[in-house]
């Protein structure tokens, strides 16, 4: 770190520290909710948060970005502790994961993520997001017998996991039903449009109100009303620390015996693929959500989550991804530079050390909201209806992917939502080129017949190699069909090229 960059991460102290703190109010009920979901040790949860802000913030490449676990792989998490029958075992592909991420970022494969259509992203999003509310319906109304018990609930199949929902309407408990209700209001009443504007909703992340709220009833339910308090089994279970020494205890190692068991390097591949590709896309929004219009390295990013899921894999964490709901709360509470998000790794470091003890009093019911929330957000009927409009191109490879997904897998259904989105792309037309000319600063980019999602990266390249200060002519009146995500790219193109005094002309689009 050069003299100019201590200075640049000084002077943004005042903005970043309320920054950071913000995201580890946000990041503390997260982790354990998403270590409750992957069915993982609660403490695995925070440890891949600690890993996300001590050490990924520092070898990244973004200023902004937040790594930590993440909702989208509490689903491969969940199948692959089952499979293996071990969380030891499991540790194993993390840190294997990690090994493959950071052999990805040196082979320059960053632009990977470009290679997947945005319809099947979406579609994986969405189904995550339902099975995310099937998964947390029964902890939010307290069915369970004990948390180590429940970890196993959630069944491979789509079957086992809706009798295993409709069940849990038989057993419900009054405690529970009530915060987690109660949870959902206050959650829904802080994204309201008046709250957003108040100051109290940019400092107090809704998330840290639900978690006060649950403390605060189960304590009154036990002086005043017993028979809605919530039991010690519907509770957060951390071990709890009285010194640094045995915080350090706590810490689960991966048994390297499980190098022998085949499924340990398929799960580790699937990790490495899917974490890589939610960081990816979630690099490309927070760049695009940067007041400073910086653009990340990915090679990097890969580099450094590969880092991170080695680090965390070792010492007993959940895989760590870049993740876009904490990355977009740092950069609208106000972060400037990587120093936030630091900051952030340490306030959950200094939590599981020393006030360990009051984050038992927290009941899973606030967690099960906050995720069945998250899960919402993730499947939203909104998406259901923009993908319908813009055509069964577009509609068809996303609810594939949805039911595919549901049915089987995550891996399997991408794989069958790609299918069906090839599918299509060929069917139009398989011949597809982009070329880029250029006479001093004038530039023409043509495209040639039909255009599809497959030419993302050459037309990412070509767009780059523009200079400063350049004029550009894009002529797409040769090419009959321009897949939706080639004109999402150029919608982007044309909202920062005038960042860089870039005038741009455009002709043969049609909407």
């Amino acid at each position: 770190m050069n003299r100019e960059q201590l200075n640049f991460y000084l002077s943004n102290l005042k903005h970043d520290i309320p920054s950071g703190i913000v995201v580890f109010l946000v990041a503390l009920p997260l982790c354990l909710g998403i270590a409750l979901a992957s069915g993982a040790p609660l403490f695995a949860g925070l440890i891949a948060g600690i890993v996300g802000g001590l050490v990924v913030s520092w070898v990244s490449g973004s200023q902004l970005s937040v790594s930590g676990p993440a909702a989208g792989l509490t689903v491969i998490i969940f199948a692959a502790i089952e499979e293996l029958g071990s969380f030891s075992g499991f540790l194993v592909s993390v840190v294997l994961a990690g090994v493959l991420q950071l052999i990805m970022g040196y082979l320059r494969a960053g632009m990977i993520g470009a290679f997947f259509p945005s319809s099947v992203i979406k579609g994986m999003l969405s189904a995550i997001g339902l099975i995310l509310i099937i998964k947390q319906i029964p902890h939010a109304i307290g069915y369970q017998t004990t948390f180590d018990g429940d970890e196993s609930y959630m069944m491979k199949t789509a079957e086992s996991s809706f009798q295993e929902l409709l069940t849990s309407f038989s057993f419900f408990s009054i405690g529970p039903t009530i915060v987690t209700l109660i949870s959902l209001v206050i959650i829904l009443f802080w994204e309201t449009a008046w709250i957003k504007q108040t100051i109290l909703a940019k400092l107090i992340p809704a998330q840290l109100i639900v978690v006060v709220w649950g403390i605060a009833f189960n304590l009154l339910a036990a002086d005043f009303f017993p028979q809605f308090s919530i039991a010690a089994e519907y509770m957060v279970s951390i071990p709890i620390t009285e010194s640094v020494g045995q915080f350090f205890q706590l810490f689960t190692f991966p048994d390297f015996s499980y190098l022998m068991n085949p499924k340990v390097y398929t799960i580790a591949f699937t990790l490495a693929i899917i974490a890589s590709l939610e960081t990816l896309l979630s690099l490309e929004a927070v760049d695009k959500l940067d007041p400073l219009k910086r653009i990340a390295p990915t090679d990097r990013e890969l580099k450094a989550q590969g880092i991170g899921n080695m680090i965390s894999g070792l010492i007993g964490g959940l895989p760590i991804t870049a993740v876009i709901v904490r990355s977009s709360a740092n950069i609208n509470a106000g972060g400037v530079t990587r120093v936030s998000s630091f900051v952030h790794g340490i306030l959950l470091l200094i939590s599981v050390m020393f006030i360990s003890k009051h984050l038992n009093m927290i009941p899973l019911s606030c967690l099960a909201a906050i995720l069945l929330h998250t899960g919402y957000k993730l499947v939203k009927p909104e998406m259901f209806i923009n993908l319908y409009k813009q055509g069964h191109q577009q509609f068809l490879p996303f609810i594939a992917t949805v039911v595919a997904i549901s049915v089987t897998d995550l891996l399997q259904g991408i794989i069958v939502g790609i299918a069906v989105g090839l599918y299509f792309v060929v069917r139009s037309n398989y011949q597809r080129a982009i070329t880029l000319h250029h006479s001093n600063n004038e530039y023409t980019l043509t495209m040639h017949k039909d255009v599809s999602f497959l030419n993302k990266p050459l037309l990412r390249r070509s767009l780059q190699q523009i200079e400063h200060n350049s004029y550009v002519f894009i002529d797409a009146s040769k090419a009959k069909f321009i897949d939706h995500d080639i004109r999402e790219i150029l919608t982007d193109y044309l909202t920062t090229a005038p960042d860089d005094n870039v005038k741009v002309e455009m002709i043969g689009f049609t909407k």
